[in-house]
């Protein structure tokens, strides 16, 4: 089995597109939740918040022809694989692009809202006026994962991951896998995922979305016993993984390793999570990396703020590594941002791992007496050294991914 690096990472978020201005949020205690006034159209949302990136933009940064094919989501993922590209020392390598050694595996819940609403308005009305010719490739699930192989000529695999909240880390986890197996050499992986109050709308239904509507800054609350539900947000993480000693004979810096990969099915319910399923995610990435739970030294939780959610994660948690280790959910700064989280989460964990300095999770006052007795960081961020990162996220249909990372150089 071949060894595989991080060689490359960005991502755009509502808080910055780089480690340093999203770091400095993070010890501010500043999030990027907002209540949004655009929502009161949408009489029936009870949610009026979300995490929106209000400062992207890449029309003078790419041509007219370039963005044709690109809603906002594809946009996001090709602009954070450019920059991870760059990172890796990677960028304009036309012979590796066009080798069939380098591909994607990239993941969203779906493609983009403005299409969408042209194609409902087709059914609906039985007119055609706002589509065009590249309104569906905008839409589909796989916009994103075919943006990026045509933008930067891939002409490796193409896996696109379209699992809800676990899109972005069934990414980088299918393309490790490949790297691993002897498939591919280099892969673009991550995820991503544009704002849309439809998303919201999905939660809402379920009672499942935070209605503190008039106090942004104080939700969403992961494992917290006040927390009263999720917040949407949006972005796009994107990692270049490598054959590890394809990156070292090449002179690249090693961010990280991916070490351990688990994606398993609840099998039980569509929106409700199981414990003992996600306990076996765990177990099999531990399994996968050749681990014992104790060499687990961070778990970077997927910590939605939703009851069952929290509960049967840290209930999950407890049982397959125990109760001393370091845990947070990154979702109380950023919100959840579905297919993006899983990449985001993966990227910031590594930058925080190499600080030796881990964010609290923000509104985080007092566990939930039904959450599991874990470590979590609260209060204030905390330092310590981090050589192994457990990075754990749970979807819709009963889809658990878990990913383990080992810090480098």
């Amino acid at each position: 089995m071949r060894r595989v690096a991080v060689t490359g990472m960005s991502g755009v978020t509502s808080l910055g597109k780089d480690w340093p201005t999203i770091r400095e949020a993070f010890r501010a205690n500043r999030t990027g939740i907002k209540k949004m006034d655009s929502w009161d159209f949408y009489k029936d949302l009870n949610t009026r918040l979300a995490g929106p990136i209000l400062d992207f933009n890449v029309d003078k940064h790419y041509s007219r022809k370039q963005l044709r094919s690109m809603g906002p989501v594809s946009r996001m993922a090709v602009y954070s694989t450019e920059v991870a590209l760059k990172h890796a020392g990677l960028d304009g390598d036309s012979d590796l692009f066009g080798s069939g050694r380098m591909g994607v595996a990239y993941g969203s819940s779906f493609g983009s809202t403005q299409p969408m609403t042209a194609f409902s308005e087709l059914i609906n009305t039985g007119m055609i006026k706002n589509l065009t010719a590249t309104s569906y490739v905008k839409m589909m699930s796989h916009s994103a994962a075919v943006n990026i192989g045509i933008f930067f000529g891939l002409t490796g695999r193409v896996i696109p991951t379209s699992s809800a909240c676990t899109s972005g880390s069934q990414g980088i986890g299918y393309a490790y896998e490949s790297i691993k197996y002897g498939l591919q050499d280099v892969m673009v992986a991550g995820g991503a995922e544009e704002l849309c109050p439809s998303m919201a709308a999905v939660f809402d239904t379920l009672y499942a979305t935070s209605t503190k509507n008039d106090a942004p800054d104080l939700t969403p609350r992961p494992f917290d016993q006040d927390r009263d539900g999720l917040v949407i947000g949006e972005g796009a993480g994107s990692l270049i993984l490598e054959e590890y000693e394809r990156a070292k004979a090449r002179g690249a810096t090693i961010y990280g390793e991916v070490v351990g990969f688990a994606t398993n099915s609840d099998g039980n319910h569509i929106t409700q999570p199981t414990q003992e399923t996600m306990q076996m995610a765990l177990q099999t990435a531990l399994k996968d990396a050749k681990l014992d739970a104790s060499a687990i030294d961070y778990v970077n939780a997927h910590g939605t703020a939703t009851e069952r959610g929290d509960i049967a994660e840290s209930h999950a948690t407890l049982k397959v590594i125990g109760g001393q280790t370091p845990i947070h959910s990154l979702k109380s700064y950023f919100g959840h941002s579905l297919g993006a989280c899983g990449a985001l989460e993966a990227w910031l964990g590594l930058e925080m791992m190499h600080d030796g300095w881990f964010t609290h999770t923000t509104n985080l006052k007092t566990v939930d007496p039904a959450c599991a007795d874990l470590d979590y960081i609260v209060s204030e961020g905390r330092t310590f050294d981090a050589e192994y990162m457990m990075s754990n996220n749970f979807a819709f249909g009963g889809i658990n991914t878990s990913l383990i990372f080992r810090k480098c150089s």
